[in-house]
């Protein structure tokens, strides 16, 4: 086995760190995990590097990256695999960086706002969680149709849009529930959900699944 060279800060609860694990899992990229717990030295060393106190972080040599989708590029040009997460195609490319931002902007950053509104003890922001659940709903919709037809997000492949729509669509139906109408849509999230790259993540997620706001369910997932 090839000796990891590469550092990884993350939570495993995190949808974000989610996303960055499942490009390595995709393609075995090996990789030291500093799981941020609040254990010493890895807290103290991943609060020196991440400028806002966000994970996940990648150390390699002098390099240090953060935001997930930058780390799921910068593995793709600096360790590439079988598993082509960006396509070659610069059109498809395209695509799929569309769909990207889709899943974290508009599924991923309102099921957020639903959550962190929770954790207040007060100020709670009502508009502001309608608007975001209005935003999952109209996400749904606009998803469900486009995946009438389709097995992963884009290009016809299992790409970067997928790994940031796995846990973008678990949390989100924790917190918003798809309507069973969305038949389409539940099945793509079944999917990737059993995709090994993701369920690995999930099963390294669980002993976490407490620590969930809203609540992790009991029986699925």
């Amino acid at each position: 086995m090839t000796e990891a060279t590469i550092k990884l800060y993350a939570h495993p609860l995190s949808s974000y760190c989610h996303k960055a694990l499942v490009a390595f899992y995709e393609n075995a990229i090996p990789f030291d995990y500093g799981v941020i717990d609040g254990s010493e030295p890895v807290t103290s060393t991943f609060a020196r590097l991440s400028p806002m106190g966000k994970f996940p972080i990648l150390v390699e040599g002098d390099r240090t990256i953060f935001e997930a989708t930058a780390i799921i590029e910068y593995l793709h040009v600096r360790h590439p695999g079988d598993v082509r997460l960006i396509p070659d195609d610069p059109d498809q490319a395209v695509e799929v960086r569309m769909l990207d931002r889709f899943f974290d902007n508009y599924v991923m950053t309102p099921q957020g706002k639903v959550v962190i509104d929770h954790l207040r003890d007060s100020e709670h922001d009502l508009r502001g969680v309608r608007e975001a659940r209005a935003m999952l709903d109209r996400a749904y919709a606009w998803l469900d149709e486009r995946m009438a037809e389709r097995e992963w997000a884009a290009a016809e492949q299992f790409s970067l849009a997928d790994c940031a729509a796995a846990p973008a669509l678990l949390y989100a139906d924790w917190t918003h529930p798809i309507p069973e109408r969305f038949e389409n849509l539940r099945a793509y999230r079944a999917r990737l959900l059993a995709r090994p790259s993701y369920a690995r993540a999930l099963d390294e997620a669980r002993p976490y699944r407490h620590m969930f706001p809203l609540g992790a369910p009991a029986d699925r997932d």
